[in-house]
């Protein structure tokens, strides 16, 4: 059975930022925004639930994340935290977002918990009828700062929490890849606490040196939802953003998997929205995906990740990409570099579901 996993979209980010009901069709929403105050480079919405039916996506990781009041981008960017309460107010407000959108809408999303809540919704792509079909929902906490201290990880495991990325910029437990820096006391005691809880670690976003040390004290399931290859990505845009040859060599070495982000500037480092999408196209963009494999020598390694709607629109895409239902075509630029229908599946969905057995409790 071939689905796709995509392991980061900013759903709850979204709907405090823009106000977008993904329960309505992308075309709906676009059609809503049309002349709204949205900068440029956000424009084209890319995520409907009309879209994740038609393109087969069974699973997201769906995102709590605010960012620092420090790298507020203008005034449409709502969600910033000053300290640590700021940010738990702004994430439980997401996560609760996130449970009355699932009891509101049960004929469409189920949240994932546990392997068995995995299982149940995959179960409901088997058949053909539209009407079975759920998006299952991994809640992924993007930057730790919502949690005050490191022992409250576990009320946030209580509630639906199941992956952590310690990092966006910099916070108090890890640089991160815009504030290059270690990791500190409490960063390594809420790794300590994580491990403890059975909460798997996301590396996208953390300083390389934080990210060294988490692969080498952390003992639990290690993945980077949304990041790429840095050798191919040139300028110094995003310092350490991106994964070196270094730390997607670790990450292989602890069967973790790297998310591929099919966004303009992720593939060419100096790329502006006045660019267009000219000079990008599925080729390039699976490229990307084809270095990770070189490296690790197999495609068990990679998926997609493609941190949708996450600040950017339709206009930064690769040219054959029009929304979430176009995700399943990077398997046809797969094809044609020679990867095999086994690969394909396994880049589209089947690598991120083998982490996710791994990582999520039984029950």
């Amino acid at each position: 059975m071939m689905v796709v996993v995509d392991s980061h979209e900013d759903i709850a980010w979204n709907w405090f930022t823009f106000g977008r009901d993904y329960t309505l069709p992308v075309e709906v929403t676009r059609q809503r925004e049309a002349g709204a105050a949205i900068p440029p480079l956000a424009q084209g919405a890319l995520l409907g639930w009309a879209e994740w039916l038609l393109g087969r996506v069974a699973v997201v990781f769906a995102t709590l994340f605010a960012g620092p009041l420090r790298f507020k981008t203008g005034d449409h960017d709502v969600v910033c935290y000053v300290n640590a309460a700021d940010a738990h107010r702004l994430y439980s407000a997401q996560l609760d977002f996130y449970h009355r959108w699932i009891e509101d809408h049960p004929d469409k999303f189920r949240l994932i918990r546990s392997r068995k809540d995995l299982e149940a919704t995959l179960a409901t792509w088997v058949g053909v009828d539209l009407t079975e079909r759920r998006l299952g929902l991994v809640i992924l906490m993007e930057g730790a700062e919502a949690i005050r201290v490191p022992q409250e990880a576990e009320a946030w495991f209580e509630r639906g929490v199941r992956l952590v990325g310690p990092a966006w910029a910099a916070t108090r437990y890890s640089g991160g890849g815009y504030e290059p820096g270690p990791l500190t006391d409490e960063g390594r005691e809420l790794l300590d606490v994580m491990t403890g809880l059975g909460i798997g670690l996301d590396l996208s976003h953390m300083a390389e040196a934080a990210a060294l040390e988490a692969l080498d004290r952390f003992p639990g399931p290690v993945f980077a939802s949304h990041s790429n290859p840095r050798a191919l990505v040139p300028g110094p845009l995003y310092p350490e953003r991106h994964l070196s040859d270094v730390v997607i060599r670790r990450i292989v070495e602890r069967e973790g998997v790297i998310g591929i982000v099919p966004y303009n500037r992720f593939l060419r480092g100096d790329w502006v929205v006045a660019d267009g999408r000219r000079e990008f196209n599925l080729a390039v963009l699976a490229a990307h995906f084809d270095y990770i494999c070189q490296i690790a020598g197999d495609a068990a390694h990679v998926g997609i990740g493609s941190d949708f709607d996450g600040g950017f629109g339709l206009g930064a895409l690769p040219l054959g990409l029009d929304s979430v239902a176009d995700l399943r075509l990077i398997g046809d630029a797969l094809a044609a570099r020679g990867y095999s229908r086994a690969d394909v599946e396994a880049v589209l969905g089947g690598n991120w579901l083998g982490m996710l057995r791994k990582a999520l409790p039984e029950t």
